[in-house]
Formats: C-alpha cells, structure tokens, sequence
C-alpha cells in the first residue's frame, strides 16, 4: 500500500510503498477513502509529543472494510464506515462504565508492530490508525457503520474533529439551554465545539479567537458573539454578555497554555472549564486554587469528546443529515497523497480548518 511515512520529526513526509498484515481476531481492513489533517498529527510530526520513526500519521479517516479478522461483529465487507482512532475492549473498568476513551485493556493488535516497510522494518502505527496510507488495520471497536450515500471527505470529520468538539459540548460538560459558554479557538475543534454548544441551547454563545474572519464563522456555526483577544478586554466583554455573572461553560480548543489560564478566569460560580486541545508535552499553567473552592468551579479534560462512538457517531451522522451539523463547511480543500505535504503546510499557515486527503 501506498502512504505517507515521519522518518524525521519537522521533516517533509516521504511516499513510500508499506506492507499491512493481514486482520486477525476482532480485527479488520479498511481501504481508506479519505482522512483529514487534525493538529494532533502534525504536533506528533513536529516532535511534540515524541513517539518512535519512522511512524505513519493520520486519524481522521473514512472508507470500506474490505477485509475481515474471525470474531469481528458488527461489520462486513463492504460497509462503509468512520475510523477513529479510540480503541477499547469494552469490558474492564472503565468501558463497563461507559469510558471507552479511557479503556485500560492492551489489545493485541496494540503489542505489535502491523506495519513494515520496504526492508521489513517497522513502521509505527501512530494514534492507533496510521490512515495517511490506502489501507488501515484496526480494531472493530474503532469503527462505526455510516450509511453509503454520506460522502468520504465529510464522513473522515468525524473521526475525532467533530466529535471530539461537539462531544466536549454535549457529554463531558453537557452544557444545558440558556447557559452561557465561551469557545477559546475556532479552529476545526472550536468550532465544533460551538456547534455542540448550540445544539444544547447555549445562550449567550460566545466565540474567542484572534482572528476576526474566523469569529465571523463562528457565528455562521452558531456563536451569537465573537470577541477579538488582541483588540478587546474578554473578561470585560463577557462580564457585559452575561450579566456579569461570567461563564458557566469556558471550552478550550487550543493546545495553548495561556488560553487554559484565559479560560480559567472567565468561569462564573459553579463553572467549569473544559480543556479540549492538547498542548504539547511540558506546558504548565499557573491559577490561583482558592477561587476555585470559593466559587466551586471545576477544570476537567475533555478526550475524544467522552465519545461512544456506537451511538455518538451515528447520531451525528443524523444531525448532519438533517441540517443541524455542518460538516461540508468545514472541508478547506482536498488533496491528492501525493500532496499531503503542501496540505499539511496549509493546515499550520492557519489556512484551513481541514484539509483533507483523498484517495482513489
């Protein structure tokens, strides 16, 4: 198969042709059709969260199952469906309580290298997926059926963009109508993260950003206020918003240390603050803990949006349908493979909400 491999952190990705081990129990193969650049890669690209090379990125993806290990339920050949790259055994601890995102159990599939290269040396799987390729081997527990007439492009948003932003909205926090939210960032995450919000009746919306064409369409994807961090006073502008009674939800979608601390000090009492980006390993944030039991506030992460993707994905698939989500407009431009470099560049000019590559 054909894929884009890391062999250096901050380098170009190089083609190159890779050999898939064929799926064994629970597991399966699926041809991928289109996967979409997330941050996430390209921080593990840039060395910020380490990780072995050569490594093969990518976890955005959508496509059809063309193989199938024994003892795998729930999907055939054929079906199309979103991969993600949440992998779990649905039995120990926290899957019996409904964390899938934090499953414990090591699978299989997770103690050995599926990936080689043209000299039969490994090629880490990263993220548990590795869909900058034609092929991806995964577990069926990371994938969910879609119907085939969604297409492949928007169907890959799903895989952890979109759910990972409207899921922090919806299940971690589950922001309740009338509640006043902000969304630091209105990247790919942030705004789905204000979709998420709208979709429970968050009012005042309010979107932070630094750039005032992305606070527009973050009103386009439901922010009823958008306010520039470089131009105004946001404590200010969101006292004024609510009454002064602040946020009751604050949703970062940044990886950015500042941002967590901005966001930190526009709760209200009984607020929560929701960290959705992930920095890279080794920021720290500074806040004063004695404000946070005066006013019984609460700072929680937020992985995978607290997704189940059985019924989450679906779900969304529904919504989308329907024309309460929007995903086409969060598709910038598709690229060849053979591309995916000046993709990738696109994505860290801030050109692009998401990118995506597009196979076949």
């Amino acid at each position: 198969m054909k894929a884009a491999v890391c062999r250096a952190f901050n380098e170009p990705l190089v083609i190159e042709e890779l050999t898939l081990e064929a799926p064994r129990a629970g597991e399966l193969v699926v041809d991928v059709r289109a996967c979409a650049i997330c941050h996430s890669d390209i921080t593990y690209m840039d060395g910020g969260w380490g990780g072995d090379l050569p490594a093969l990125y990518g976890h955005e993806a959508a496509g059809v199952v063309s193989a199938v290990g024994p003892e795998t339920p729930g999907v055939q050949v054929g079906d199309h469906v979103v991969v993600t790259l949440i992998r779990c055994c649905g039995q120990c601890f926290y899957c019996s309580r409904g964390d899938r995102v934090m499953c414990e159990t090591v699978l299989p599939l997770s103690q050995r290298q599926p990936i080689t290269d043209a000299t039969g040396a490994p090629v880490a799987q990263m993220m548990n997926v590795g869909s900058f390729a034609e092929q991806v081997l995964v577990h069926h527990s990371q994938i969910a059926v879609m119907p085939k007439d969604v297409d492949f492009a928007v169907a890959s948003l799903l895989g952890c963009g979109v759910i990972t932003g409207v899921g922090a909205a919806i299940n971690t926090t589950q922001v309740k109508p009338g509640s006043a939210v902000v969304v630091i960032g209105t990247g790919g995450v942030g705004l789905n993260c204000i979709q998420g919000a709208a979709l429970s009746g968050a009012n005042p919306l309010i979107a932070v950003d630094v750039n005032d064409a992305k606070l527009e369409a973050a009103k386009a994807f439901g922010a009823t206020h958008g306010v520039n961090s470089q131009t105004a006073d946001v404590a200010a502008e969101v006292r004024a918003l609510t009454g002064g009674r602040m946020a009751d939800h604050v949703l970062v979608s940044v990886g950015v240390g500042p941002a967590i601390e901005q966001g930190i000090g526009l709760m209200g009492k009984g607020a929560e603050t929701v960290i959705v980006g992930m920095p890279p390993s080794g920021v720290t944030t500074t806040f004063d803990p004695s404000w946070l039991a005066a006013d019984s506030q609460r700072i929680v992460g937020s992985k995978m949006g607290s997704a189940q993707t059985p019924a989450d994905i679906p779900q969304l698939v529904g919504l989308y349908r329907a024309g309460r989500l929007k995903l086409d407009e969060l598709v910038t431009a598709t690229y060849p493979l053979e591309e995916i470099n000046e993709a990738v560049a696109a994505v860290k000019r801030g050109e692009a909400l998401r990118n995506v590559v597009v196979f076949g």
